[in-house]
């Protein structure tokens, strides 16, 4: 079972969670946020959906330090922007995803950031410290990097097979914390 003291209601929004979900105890989740059956949420990730909803697919895992938030509405940004991931998004150490959507099959490389109104199509990889600036599109079927993120090259088979593979990984992984 997923430690309960890693979820917090918000202004009367309280997380919902799928079938298998597993919260690290020194985790957050906060507000409105939905997480898919077979998710995953580790050591001092937070997933703060406290003036917008997040909502993350199944089998998607946010590792250790990410930090998951919204774009809040305001003058500046009318209707402000939620933040959504699809299934088998496999979101790197320390990454931070802001207001943003992601498609499925993802891997968001070790402390990349994704911006506020930033689209991530299916079958994406984000290369680690990569900064997608607010707005930008990622096709589909590349790896992308630097700052600003600009795509690097086309995405070879293996790599196309390994998001169903460390997405399973992680959903094996949890599943072990989940049997302690």
């Amino acid at each position: 079972m997923s430690d309960p003291s890693a979820l917090r209601p918000f202004q009367g929004h309280t997380p919902r969670l799928g079938e298998r979900v597993y919260l690290d105890p020194l985790s957050l989740v906060l507000g409105d946020v939905t997480l898919g059956d077979d998710c995953s949420v580790w050591p001092m990730a937070v997933v703060r959906g406290d003036m917008h909803s997040i909502r993350i697919g199944a089998r998607s895992s946010v590792q250790d330090g990410c930090v998951l938030h919204i774009t809040h509405a305001s003058d500046f940004n009318p209707g402000g922007h939620p933040l959504t991931i699809g299934d088998d998004v496999t979101i790197g150490h320390k990454a931070i995803l802001h207001g943003c959507t992601l498609g499925s099959r993802i891997l968001v490389g070790m402390g990349a950031i994704v911006m506020d109104g930033a689209v991530v199509e299916d079958e994406v990889i984000i290369a680690a410290g990569a900064v997608v600036t607010p707005g930008k599109r990622l096709a589909s079927g590349h790896v992308y990097a630097g700052n600003p993120a600009k795509p690097l090259r086309a995405l070879k088979e293996s790599e196309r097979a390994f998001f169903g593979y460390t997405a399973g990984n992680y959903v094996k992984l949890k599943d072990q914390y989940l049997a302690e």
